[in-house]
């Protein structure tokens, strides 16, 4: 079965980046549903290692301010929420609840490779699905890398367990902002098939 094309021009085809949001609250329930959509996308072996934090008050977005790089400053600032996508390092606690094999907690936990790969590999997957999740809820997604790990590491998740892949800020987008959209790599430039 095929979607139809409104659902892939809303999450793909017209869908943009997000550069800047009108002042429209996002309603902690649609939060909620977009995790609970972005949760069923498929991670190896069920791992589910991403975890979100939302910022949706100007208090809490202010402690993320201080890591930002000058160009995603103001627009992060003024975002209804900003979402810490972060990796759980120790997400393999979880997979007796989350694998229907015994045996797959303790061998991550005797191979920290493996488990930092898994973690990293299967967390960014999982931060691909929540825009996916949002955009088909109807909110924007602006998804950043420009700013300072280690400072948001240290002030939102001190105890290290948790760590920052990246950020988005989310909400209703304002398409006066809009950048142009920038060209994309062709099939042939970007594949082979064998």
């Amino acid at each position: 079965m095929t979607i139809d094309a409104q659902a892939l021009d809303q999450i793909f085809l017209k869908a943009r980046t997000a550069n800047g949001f009108i002042d429209k609250p996002v309603p902690d329930e649609l939060l909620r549903r977009v995790y609970e959509v972005a949760a069923l996308g498929p991670t190896s072996m069920n791992t589910q290692p991403t975890r979100y934090v939302f910022l949706n008050t100007p208090a809490a977005r202010e402690r993320l301010l201080p890591a930002m790089l000058p160009g995603n400053l103001e627009k992060t600032r003024t975002a209804p929420v900003t979402v810490i996508v972060a990796t759980d390092t120790r997400f393999y606690e979880y997979m007796p609840k989350v694998w229907h094999r015994e045996g797959a907690k303790e061998n991550f936990e005797a191979n920290a490779a493996l488990a930092g790969a898994t973690a990293t590999r299967n967390g960014t997957l999982g931060g691909a699905y929540f825009i996916i999740a949002a955009r088909a809820v109807g909110l924007d997604c602006g998804p950043m890398s420009g700013f300072d790990i280690g400072k948001v590491d240290a002030e939102f998740f001190p105890d290290g367990r948790w760590k920052t892949n990246f950020l988005i800020n989310l909400g209703y987008g304002d398409d006066s902002k809009l950048f142009d959209r920038n060209a994309r790599l062709s099939f042939d430039e970007a594949c082979r098939v064998l």
